[in-house]
């Protein structure tokens, strides 16, 4: 594949490259639209990832070109980077270079040929891996010396001020510094982060992820509004976030808010519980007891949060109807993917019931696949 990547780099831009890097998505086993609000994550990388072939260049010009685009090259001057001046696909890796230039980092011009296998627009960080494979890039090729915290952190300024989505460090954390074999769990907001292991085969069991192939679009406005009325429940209730309102305060804290608040601060502070008790399931090896908090947190997203959708809501149905020990939503919603924990031996059962529902009710035939914790941003050739 290294080999392969190398000659498409060339048949493009004309040289060799001067290597390859990869970063996956990820999916969230629990903790959604916690990381905004100062809170806790628990992704898994994918084995998905999206490969950068890049090289350096030296007269302060990007040039991007990419494998699932419409066959053109990008050419932009990096001098000329500014938020909203680039569109499409490469305001992403365009972003990238212009938040280590603004971070005061030494980055010249660059070649890039991307190709990736992460579904875009499912719920799966396709836009955190290209961030986060541009990024390692660019740390190797300019000698950077970043941390993959470093990275993560830049990666995400560049969604959030040059692509302009206003998402939290979950994705990019997941992306860059997720581990073979484990969980990351995550707290984001002083980014102290723990490896705990997942493996789910020894468990006898899998985790199906269900893209339900309706594309989301994060740059919408709705995420932000979503981000923008926990942020004002925070502010009318004294707090820095809503990480800091305790559980045990959630009822008369809810009493003092505007009735279109509540939901998302219950969904927030109970969300945050979740990712608690599944930590502790996962520490005393009680894996398939996660079930019912994973069914319990898409419950949550569907009621308070509002950003699930008939198909998700159908696939996490038809999926514990069938078996599942338990099913959810993940990503930022309005469409993607849904992860279902489910017996080793009822993964095509339960697959097939979910097709079979989406077939019933005139959706698109889902994508299925299971899947496994898998490493971060890394250099791969």
């Amino acid at each position: 594949m290294i080999d392969e990547a190398a000659g498409d780099f060339e048949a493009v831009h004309g040289a060799r490259p001067g290597g390859v890097w990869a970063a996956p998505g990820r999916v969230n086993l629990i903790g959604e639209h916690t990381d905004y609000n100062d809170g806790f994550v628990l992704p898994i990388a994918l084995p998905h990832t999206t490969r950068v072939t890049a090289r350096r260049r030296e007269d302060g010009r990007l040039r991007l070109y990419s494998a699932q685009g419409d066959g053109t090259i990008t050419d932009l001057a990096l001098d000329g980077l500014a938020p909203g001046a680039v569109a499409s696909w490469a305001a992403y890796p365009a972003g990238v270079f212009w938040a280590l230039a603004e971070a005061g980092h030494p980055v010249g011009g660059a070649d890039l040929f991307v190709d990736s296998d992460v579904p875009a627009g499912a719920g799966l960080s396709s836009s955190a891996a290209l961030e986060c494979a541009t990024a390692a890039a660019l740390n190797d090729l300019y000698d950077l010396g970043l941390t993959a915290p470093e990275l993560a952190l830049l990666a995400q300024r560049a969604e959030n001020a040059f692509v302009g989505v206003p998402c939290g460090v979950m994705d990019q954390m997941a992306s860059a510094c997720c581990t073979d074999g484990t969980a990351l769990f995550l707290d984001t907001r002083t980014l102290e982060q723990r490896h705990v292991p997942l493996d789910l085969a020894a468990a006898g069991l899998r985790l199906l992820v269900i893209d339900t192939r309706v594309k989301h679009d994060l740059g919408d406005g709705a995420y932000a509004a979503l981000r923008a009325g926990c942020e004002r429940a925070a502010e009318l209730l004294g707090l820095p976030a809503l990480r800091d309102l305790p559980a045990a305060a959630l009822a008369p804290a809810l009493d003092r808010l505007p009735e279109e608040l509540r939901p998302l601060v219950r969904h927030v502070v109970t969300e945050n519980g979740r990712v608690a008790a599944t930590i502790e399931h996962l520490d005393a090896g009680r894996i398939a007891e996660l079930g019912p908090i994973l069914t319990a947190g898409h419950a949550s997203l569907r009621d308070d949060f509002r950003v699930s959708c008939p198909e998700t809501d159908l696939a996490v149905e038809a999926a514990v109807a069938a078996g599942a020990l338990g099913a959810r939503m993940t990503g930022g919603g309005f469409g993607g993917s849904v992860v279902a924990l489910v017996e080793a031996a009822r993964v095509a059962e339960v697959s097939q019931a979910v097709e079979v529902a989406f077939r019933a009710a005139g959706f698109a035939a889902p994508v299925t696949f299971t899947a496994v914790p898998s490493a971060g941003a890394r250099r791969v050739g």
